[in-house]
């Protein structure tokens, strides 16, 4: 009889649906999703902050990330998009848009 080596891992993924739900891979892309996360200007309760301040011709200004806890799908995906902004370009798929949107507007 020859007995046949298969890694458990191999085996628990043929009864499992997914290794982590959508909203816990959502929170991931959150907090990092290509090297910096949101929640490093977004805040970990995506309602914004002050990222920097700094004087402009002696007065001092603020950079100030917006919540995007409640705002629009399309203003959400149009300011991942856009490359006219502040925020780093990051390639995320549709799908992790979509998980990020649905993650920082229904978590919170």
């Amino acid at each position: 009889m020859r007995l046949i080596f298969v890694p458990l891992f191999l085996i628990s993924s043929l009864f499992a649906d997914d290794f982590i739900t959508r909203m816990e891979y959502a929170k991931l892309l959150y907090s990092n999703p290509r090297g910096i996360g949101c929640d490093k200007c977004h805040g970990t309760n995506a309602k914004g902050g002050v990222i920097a301040s700094f004087k402009q011709k002696g007065d001092t200004k603020k950079l100030i990330a917006p919540s995007i806890s409640n705002t629009t799908k399309e203003n959400f995906f149009k300011a991942l998009n856009s490359p006219k902004t502040v925020m780093p370009k990051y390639s995320l798929t549709n799908e992790e848009m979509e998980s990020l949107y649905e993650y920082v507007t229904k978590q919170r």
